[in-house]
C-alpha cells in the first residue's frame, strides 16, 4: 500500500523530529540516564509500556481514515518460509556488523540500558522490563516505522523508503556511536517489510535482536 497524503506524512515526520530532538537533547544536555540497573526497576517497565502505548496511539491517530491492516502491513507475509529466511540472514548480518563496530566503538555502553550482570534479587523487575523490550517495544516501533512510516514514504520508491525508514529509526534513538548499527538495522527491517509485505516478520526479528542483547548483557 502507498499513501500520498502530504498531511499524514508531515504529521509522521513531525513525530520523528520531536522525538529525535527530545532524545538528543536529553543525551547532550546531561539528562539521559546511564544507569546500568535501569532494567531492574519497576519504573522503567511502566514508562516503557506507556511509551509503547503512546507510539501506537499516535500512529493510529495519524492513520485515521486509512484501512488499518494495509496501512500498518498487518497482514500475513507472502511466504513465511521466505520471511524466516530473510529474518535469519538479517539477524546474522546485523550481529556481525555489530561485532565489527564494537571493535572501535561501544554503542551498547552509549545507550547504557542493558545490565552487565544478573541480579536474581530483582528478577521480577527484569522480567517486566524484558516483556517491554522484547514484546511491546518491537510491536510499537515496527508499527511506527516499518508499518505506517514505510507506507507514507513509499511514494518516493521502495528503496528510498527502506533507507529513509532506516535513517529516521536511527535518528529517534538519540545515539551517536549507535547510529550506524541502528541505521543498518532499521534499513534491514524495512527491506524485509517491503519484500514480505508484512510487519510480522520484522516484529519477530526486532524481538529476537532485543532478546539476544538482553541475554548477552546479563549472561
Amino acid at each position: 500500500m502507498e499513501v500520498r497524503s502530504n498531511a499524514k506524512l508531515a504529521y509522521w515526520l513531525a513525530f520523528v523530529v520531536v522525538l529525535a530532538a527530545l532524545n538528543y537533547g536529553a543525551r547532550f544536555g546531561g539528562g539521559e540516564s546511564n544507569d546500568r540497573d535501569l532494567l531492574y526497576t519497576w519504573g522503567a517497565a511502566i514508562s516503557g509500556a506507556v511509551q509503547a502505548g503512546v507510539f501506537v496511539g499516535l500512529m493510529l491517530l495519524i492513520a485515521r481514515g486509512l484501512p488499518k491492516r494495509p496501512a500498518f502491513a498487518l497482514m500475513q507475509p507472502s511466504s513465511w518460509g521466505a520471511a524466516i529466511g530473510l529474518d535469519a540472514a538479517g539477524l546474522v548480518g546485523i550481529l556481525l556488523l555489530g561485532a565489527a563496530i564494537s571493535s572501535f566503538s561501544n554503542p551498547g555502553k552509549e545507550q547504557g540500558l542493558v545490565p552487565d550482570r544478573w541480579d536474581p534479587s530483582r528478577a521480577a523487575q527484569f522480567v517486566a522490563n524484558a516483556i517491554v523490550v522484547i514484546v511491546l517495544a518491537p510491536i510499537s516501533e515496527e508499527m511506527t516505522f516499518r508499518g505506517l512510516g514505510f507506507t507514507l514514504l513509499r511514494r518516493f520508491g521502495n528503496w528510498a523508503a527502506v533507507f529513509m525508514v532506516g535513517f529516521t529509526f536511527a535518528l529517534v534513538h538519540g545515539l551517536v556511536e549507535g547510529f550506524p548499527i541502528l541505521f543498518a538495522f532499521g534499513s534491514v527491517l524495512a527491506f524485509i517489510r517491503w519484500r514480505t509485505g508484512s510487519i510480522y516478520p520484522t516484529i519477530l526479528l526486532h524481538a529476537s535482536f532485543n532478546a539476544i542483547a538482553l541475554i548477552a548483557g546479563v549472561a
